[in-house]
């Protein structure tokens, strides 16, 4: 998922003139201008998924109707472009709907052009962002945007088995490659950092803070997994590009690669004993798929649509996008979760032949999330509904749901023992300030668990992440999405053997020694030690970058890496904890 809402420069898309049919019967009341200036983004609202590769299709202009106005063929494909950046993410490819309102024919007719314009420009405090008034979009973009909200929505092209097979690459074979590490680095205390804008990732050793290796890898990593033999990383662009990196090669190299489709962010493999290594999952948000390869090659196995109807009102959807997906240490399964529909799939990888796959009914808009302490319970945040589900991985079966606040974004969440609670699980908010703490201990401590037994308080919303290690004693929240910038680029961090104490802020960007751009910091990563947090903070791509490593005991500044190469880092993740599942 992206961290941020990259703003088009000024007179990006040229004006041109708006030739109209007639509109009658699309016209409506325009809201109250009055009311509309009231209206301002939330921190949760900050927080845009964009659909930013499938911007770049090209798609065919739909036919003339009249009543609906018309665009020139070079605005049409640069409005089309804006909406799968900044629209699609909330509202659908084909905007049915998803985390924002249905944008249908059947809805903005009704509106028309001048209601749809003055709601984008305004935003609501719903989650709408104010387009216009916040300077993400021109008035002219914005006058196209609300013209091809009346047209019939265009639909990218599928991406199936041939076109996955046509994507895909094995640069070594598994042949060639070595039988043991041929390089002396310590693998378990290794971290891949994404750099999103430039595509790639830097690996960087947790011991000497050094840049060992920059990868080319898809554009925008969203995440990376460690194989469970700790020798294949599998990363994943915003392009659908997942690529296979064998560890044990001096340097680290890229040794396969493939597209399961036009956008996806999600990737996983096996960790089932007896199954370490064998498969590899990766689901997409276009098409709505998965794809379960070789995990050694990344050849293609089997391709599966997630298409279907959803838990609650029980209507076909077509594009419920692929989310979070984790492995299960008690069955050979990888979890899948169907963002749109709520649907969290068992799929069974025993028998590829015969696929099995467990539906079980969550609830609509799942995102992300992770274990509890155990292993066994995956926790799972539907975050436009304001609540987490919880899986039972051993008996496949949901055994809770809890409303935690507005727009829950755990990241993979947090583990910690509390003083009366016995085992939690955290996430913080987009949406508001707080951040719940989940009972998950259903034998020892039954009166608590899967109910939220405490809320804490921190800086404000606009959060995405949470951490704490096992050896620790703190509990970090970043709030990288917060509008005033101070909160932004700052952390929160809470003493777990008193959490009626006022947290402490720590001012990693400050720390950075960087002086420009909004510094954001995003995302703590433990070190395989469980003694040090690093910290992204990050920039444009055009402005310095850095990483801030703190002392997890003192709480004081350590060490700060910067390199020109550390171009917008974003997600970090450290082998040892990535594979174990350490958060």
């Amino acid at each position: 998922m992206p961290l941020s809402m990259m703003k088009l420069s000024a007179g990006a898309l040229v004006a041109a003139a708006l030739a109209f049919g007639p509109i009658s019967g699309l016209a409506a009341e325009a809201p109250a201008k009055a009311d509309l200036k009231k209206h301002q983004t939330s921190p949760g609202a900050q927080y845009t998924p964009k659909m930013d590769v499938l911007r770049d299709q090209k798609v065919e202009q739909p036919g003339r109707k009249a009543g609906v106005p018309v665009l020139s063929a070079a605005d049409y494909q640069k409005t089309n472009q804006i909406y799968f950046e900044r629209c699609a993410g909330c509202h659908g490819v084909l905007r049915k709907g998803a985390t924002g309102k249905p944008l249908t024919t059947k809805v903005t007719r009704k509106n028309g052009f001048e209601y749809l314009r003055d709601f984008i420009t305004y935003g609501s405090p719903a989650g709408m962002p104010n387009w216009g008034e916040g300077g993400g979009l021109t008035a002219a973009e914005i006058d196209n945007m609300a013209a091809y909200l009346l047209m019939e929505p265009a639909q990218p092209p599928e991406f199936g088995m041939a076109a996955i097979k046509a994507s895909w690459k094995v640069f070594v074979p598994v042949a060639d490659r070595p039988n043991k590490q041929m390089n002396t680095l310590d693998l378990d205390n290794l971290f891949s950092v994404t750099l999103r804008d430039t595509g790639q990732i830097a690996l960087i050793d947790g011991d000497s803070k050094k840049i060992v290796s920059i990868i080319d890898t898809g554009y925008a990593v969203h995440i990376s997994r460690v194989s469970a033999s700790g020798r294949y990383l599998f990363v994943i662009g915003r392009d659908a590009k997942v690529s296979l990196i064998d560890m044990y090669m001096n340097p680290p190299t890229a040794v396969a690669e493939i597209k399961v489709g036009s956008e996806a962010r999600s990737v996983e493999t096996s960790k089932m004993k007896g199954w370490e290594d064998r498969y590899a999952l990766a689901g997409a948000y276009w098409p709505p798929q998965f794809v379960i390869m070789d995990g050694d090659t990344l050849k293609p196995r089997k391709v599966v649509s997630t298409r279907g109807m959803t838990v609650d009102t029980q209507e076909y959807h077509p594009e419920p996008r692929v989310a979070a997906i984790v492995a299960s240490h008690y069955h050979p399964d990888f979890i899948v979760n169907v963002k749109e529909t709520g649907k969290v799939l068992m799929v069974d990888y025993s028998n590829l032949k015969a696929l099995n796959v467990t539906t079980i009914d969550a609830e609509r808009f799942l995102h992300d999330g992770g274990f509890d302490s155990t292993g066994r319970y995956f926790l799972v945040a539907a975050n436009a509904r304001n609540k987490v589900v919880i899986i039972d991985t051993k008996r496949r079966k949901k055994v809770g749901i809890v409303e935690t606040g507005a727009t829950p974004h755990p990241g993979r969440g947090a583990n910690f023992i509390h003083p009366k609670f016995g085992p939690v699980w955290a996430t913080s908010h987009l949406g508001d300030e707080t951040i719940a703490l989940i009972g998950t201990d259903p034998k020892m401590h039954p009166q608590y668990a899967w109910k939220v037994v405490q809320k804490l308080e921190g800086q404000g919303g606009g959060s995405l992440f949470v951490k704490t290690h096992p050896k620790s004693k703190n509990f970090y929240v970043d709030t990288p999405l917060n509008p005033e910038a101070e909160v932004a680029s700052s952390i929160a961090v809470f003493d777990l053997n008193d959490l009626s104490k006022e947290y402490e802020v720590l001012p990693i960007g400050e720390w950075s020694g960087i002086n420009e751009g909004v510094r954001r910091v995003v995302q703590g990563e433990y070190n395989k030690a469980g003694d040090e947090v690093w910290f992204s903070v990050w920039n444009s791509a055009t402005q310095e970058s850095a990483i801030v490593i703190v002392d997890d005991k003192t709480r004081k500044l350590k060490h700060v890496i910067r390199d020109k190469r550390l171009v917008t880092p974003t997600g970090k993740f450290n082998f040892y904890n990535t594979r174990n599942d350490v958060y």
